[in-house]
């Protein structure tokens, strides 16, 4: 059985991810692909995920990508979480990740809509997402979620679904989850989420959905490609599915098992068992959320002895700073923007003043712009300097 080392493993996240610096990208659809999908729980991320991985990176390439071309689309998906996708992996999310939450999701509404004293609530989840779609289709442009809940009567506040969140929002939540309705030109700053719901068919060419097994296998597919090797339990953490989901999409790609490091077993597509050499020295500074740090559920190999200074307890991961494949601390931002390092451990000297150079580069390119954040880790928090 083939056996991939904890450094092949980081030879290979550098390179897949285009985080070495010879083996970044050029555009924003490149950088997705890289990591399969994209982070966009918090909208900064996105950018700052793209900063890292392509050359010469400006805002307004990603808003191209999202908003001209089209060629990313923001859809809510594995583990209810909001990403940025490839127009063309819609097919395969729709059936599948979004799908699952879709049904999670409208059981939910309904139960908060009977205790609000709607006798019938999915009658009335119906009537409402009909009425948004309505309202929509006379508005090829889109309209935000306040203006949708000012137009359709039904969100005057009378029933409320959910404490601290309007219904409107939570129907249009649904109607993305089921492919109706897309998140279209964003109204705020790149940092804030402010965007212009759209009917799906004004927006892009519509998806055609396949199977839902399909599309789990699609999205296995492109996770062994980009993650890979990776345990059964790091995929079934990732989709957000069963592991019956996981074994059959393994079963049907004909993925390869490999030993680990510590005795686990991993997966690889067919394709995909030649070594990847090491690329050399490098170094990163990834956002909150990033797509390589939230990849697996096993992080030891990467991590180390850091977790608990870097995740919150849910699980969310703070900035970081990466030697070698390695996470070694974190960044965060003086008053005037600057970037700083937090580092968990001691790096070697080259490191380091490769470290200090990343730090002026994101400096410059932030021009002043601070990026707050709702997931600050404990070293976020509290001063580390090594």
């Amino acid at each position: 059985m083939r056996h991939v080392s904890d450094d092949e493993r980081r030879a290979r996240l550098a390179v897949r991810h285009a985080l070495a610096p010879a083996h970044r990208v050029g555009t924003p659809e490149a950088a997705t692909r890289a990591v399969g999908v994209l982070h966009a729980t918090e909208p900064a991320t996105v950018h700052l995920s793209c900063w890292a991985r392509v050359r010469e990176f400006e805002v307004v390439d990603l808003v191209g990508a999202l908003e001209v071309d089209r060629t990313l689309v923001k859809q809510l998906g594995m583990r209810r979480t909001l990403f940025v996708v490839p127009q063309d992996l819609l097919p395969a999310v729709l059936p599948s990740a979004s799908a699952r939450v879709a049904g999670t999701e409208r059981a939910a509404m309904a139960k908060e809509a009977v205790k609000s004293g709607v006798d019938d609530a999915h009658a009335w989840i119906d009537a409402a997402r009909v009425e948004v779609l309505a309202l929509l289709a006379q508005h090829p442009e889109g309209l935000t979620a306040q203006a949708v809940r000012e137009a359709v009567p039904r969100f005057d506040g009378s029933v409320s679904i959910s404490p601290g969140t309007s219904s409107a929002s939570r129907v249009l939540t649904h109607l993305g989850l089921t492919g109706d309705v897309v998140r279209g030109v964003n109204t705020g700053h790149w940092r804030v989420s402010r965007p212009r719901w759209t009917l799906t068919r004004d927006w892009i060419p519509e998806p055609v959905p396949g199977s839902a097994a399909d599309g789990w296998r699609e999205l296995v597919r492109r996770w062994l490609t980009a993650f890979g090797p990776g345990t059964e339990d790091d995929v079934v953490w990732w989709l957000g599915a069963t592991k019956g989901i996981v074994r059959a999409a393994l079963g049907e790609l004909d993925a390869v098992p490999v030993t680990l490091d510590g005795g686990a077993t991993g997966w690889l597509l067919p394709d995909d068992l030649d070594v990847v050499p090491d690329p050399g020295p490098w170094v990163a500074l990834l956002p909150v959320l990033d797509p390589t740090v939230m990849g697996w559920k096993e992080r030891g190999f990467y991590l180390g002895p850091h977790r608990e200074h870097l995740f919150d307890r849910n699980g969310n991961a703070g900035t970081t700073v990466w030697v070698d494949g390695r996470i070694v601390g974190c960044w965060v931002q003086d008053p005037a923007g600057g970037v700083h390092l937090r580092l968990l451990e001691r790096v070697p000297a080259r490191a380091r003043t490769a470290l200090e150079a990343e730090a002026r580069r994101l400096t410059q390119w932030l021009g002043g712009t601070r990026v707050g954040t709702v997931y600050p880790s404990l070293a976020m928090k509290d001063p580390v300097v090594l």
